[in-house]
Formats: structure tokens, C-alpha cells, sequence
């Protein structure tokens, strides 16, 4: 077993229990705020990152799409919440919108909590994962931070229309649990994911939060 791997056990003892927002995640990147072109973090193989998963990619865009970015991102960092909030939808609007950008989100959790988030993302009625994942990244500090996690996830949950009868299914599913998991080995060990959140494009590796325009000065240049 991985390190990382969460298990069942780990999984419903971690999300009742209370909890703290994960620590793994990046601080925000000296380039956040910037416009410049950040300095990449290394290469990858993007023909070999952009194979699928275990599970169907959570996909924008048009895949022939000339920019191609994968976001390994976790429930519970709040650099990552802050980059969904206010970052990504001027590149949705910008750039995934018109054509210019393919955009898939990979799920890298760091705690329970953030497992039990995306086990319920991929179980999300009418297959809404994206508002379902801005909804929880919007609201992190009220059920990450929670006392009893549990409780507050079942909240959270009813409002996108779970039951307590789905909710309890989605996050003792062992199948979800063991490809969530696999998710992230795959992105730990073929594409040396650490920190969230991090982002693959066109063959590079980036690290942190980016401003929309940092964000749009990468992108920009690599059209």
C-alpha cells in the first residue's frame, strides 16, 4: 500500500473526526499575484499524462484544444479554493470557452476530508461534479474545519441533492475510494505531484496559486 493511500478506516474516522485545513498544499507561489511567464518546475511526458485514468477525466473544453492543462488539485487547500474562486473563471471564460484551452481536474487529496469531498464530487446527482466541487471549495472552511466533519459533509451534501441514504453509499463505495487513490499514485510516481495545487501544461509542470494574470500570460504564451 502507498503511503498516501487512504483507506476506509482512515477515510471515516478522518472525516468525522475534527479537522484542519491540509497543510500540504503550496502557499500561494511567489508568481500569484504576478503577470508574468512563471518559471516551470520541470518537463513532463503531457502525451502520456493526458492518458485516462481509472476514472473519466473531469473535462472542459475541446480536446484538440492547441493548450492542454491538467489541475491536480485538493478538497481541502485553500490555495486551490482561492484559484477556483478567482482565477478560474476568466479562464474558463477566456480561454476554455472559446476554443483556445482543454482543461481536466485530477483529484490529489491530501486528508480524509478531502477524499470524502471528491468520493461525493464523483457521486454528485445529475453528474454535476464542477458545481459540486466549487460549492465545497467555496464553502471549505465550514466543513473542513468542523468539528464533526461528518455532519457537516451530510450538510453540504443535501444541498446538491443528496440523500442520507446516498451520501452514506458514496462514501463507503470501496471501488471510488481504491480509483481515487489510484489517482493520486499515478500522479505522484509518473508525474512527481507533491503540492497542490499543480499544473501540467503543454508538457510543463507548475506549481501554486496563479493570479488570472499570471494565468493568462502562460497560457498567451504558449498559443
Amino acid at each position: 500500500m502507498a503511503e498516501f493511500e487512504i483507506t476506509k478506516r482512515t477515510l471515516l474516522r478522518g472525516a468525522a473526526a475534527g479537522g484542519a485545513l491540509a497543510g500540504l498544499c503550496l502557499a500561494p507561489s511567489a508568481f500569484a499575484q504576478s503577470g508574468n511567464v512563471p518559471a516551470s518546475q520541470g518537463n513532463v511526458d503531457m502525451e502520456k499524462a493526458l492518458e485516462p485514468g481509472p476514472l473519466p477525466e473531469i473535462a472542459m473544453g475541446e480536446e484538440n484544444a492547441p493548450v492542454k492543462i491538467i489541475e491536480y488539485l485538493s478538497m481541502t487547500c485553500p490555495h486551490c479554493a482561492n484559484y477556483q474562486e478567482n482565477t478560474f473563471p476568466a479562464i474558463k471564460e477566456n480561454y476554455i470557452d472559446t476554443g483556445k484551452v482543454y482543461y481536466i481536474f485530477r483529484e490529489f487529496p491530501f486528508d480524509p476530508r478531502a477524499m470524502a469531498a471528491f468520493m461525493l464530487a464523483r457521486c454528485a446527482p445529475n453528474g454535476k461534479y464542477v458545481p459540486f466541487m466549487d460549492m465545497m471549495l467555496s464553502q471549505l472552511r465550514t466543513w473542513a474545519t468542523a468539528e464533526d466533519g461528518s455532519a457537516a459533509m451530510l450538510q453540504m451534501a443535501k444541498l446538491a441533492g443528496f440523500t442520507q441514504e446516498s451520501f452514506q453509499a458514496c462514501l463507503t463505495d470501496q471501488k471510488l475510494l481504491d480509483e481515487i487513490n489510484s489517482v493520486r499514485e499515478r500522479g505522484a510516481e509518473e508525474f512527481g505531484i507533491s503540492a497542490t495545487p499543480t499544473f501540467l501544461i503543454n508538457g510543463k509542470k507548475y506549481s501554486g496559486d496563479m493570479s488570472v494574470d499570471t494565468m493568462s500570460a502562460l497560457i498567451d504564451s504558449m498559443l
